[in-house]
């Protein structure tokens, strides 16, 4: 049974609420589009999604079905329940207005970003800028070189990949259609999301 279900317009974000057992699925309608997700404890906004938890804990830097998604109090946040594409990025940052006055040579000063989607966004449950980590970029493809270096890719989903996540606490969720043209082969589209509960 749907709870929720809403599109994301290109290059902007959305936040809302997700109860403990409740699964999230979120979909690429177009394709080859990027989603970041950020996810906070509704009890305490300190208590949030880790990067570096989840890879340490899944001992592998590209999570799919069957791997959890850990809090920074090495807590259960998500469980991977489902994946089209199985290949998501929880390397780099959501994209900032630094990071295109740093990394795009003629972006202009008011490019959207993903953190300032999520910034805006989430400023309605009282989450600060710094609150804000590594999102989970799903979708994204980054690449890791014998090097260390890192190499973004085209994104591997196509028009109806998705992933589902169920939701292991109550939970306050941000997500975007990420506004990186390196990320998102240099296009935009939406970004479609279901709050879904089992009958």
């Amino acid at each position: 049974m749907a709870l929720k279900k809403q599109r994301i317009a290109p290059q902007t974000g959305a936040a809302f609420q997700i109860n403990a057992g409740e699964r999230l699925r979120i979909t690429d309608p177009d394709g080859a589009q990027v989603c970041d997700l950020i996810a906070f404890d509704r009890r305490d906004t300190r208590h949030a999604l880790s990067s570096g938890r989840s890879i340490d804990y899944a001992n592998n830097i590209y999570l799919s079905t069957g791997d959890t998604l850990y809090s920074n109090r090495s807590e259960p946040f998500f469980e991977i329940e489902r994946d089209d594409v199985g290949r998501h990025d929880f390397l780099l940052t959501p994209c900032s207005p630094e990071t295109f006055a740093l990394l795009y040579d003629d972006a202009p000063a008011d490019h959207p970003s993903c953190f300032m989607n999520l910034v805006e966004n989430l400023a309605a449950y009282k989450i600060e800028p710094d609150q804000i980590p590594t999102t989970f970029n799903i979708f994204m493809t980054v690449g890791v070189g014998a090097d260390g270096e890192l190499s973004i890719e085209r994104p591997r989903s196509k028009p109806g990949d998705c992933i589902e996540l169920r939701a292991m606490t109550d939970l306050i969720v941000g997500l975007t259609s990420c506004s990186a043209e390196k990320s998102n082969d240099g296009s935009f589209g939406p970004i479609d999301f279901e709050v879904l509960r089992d009958a």
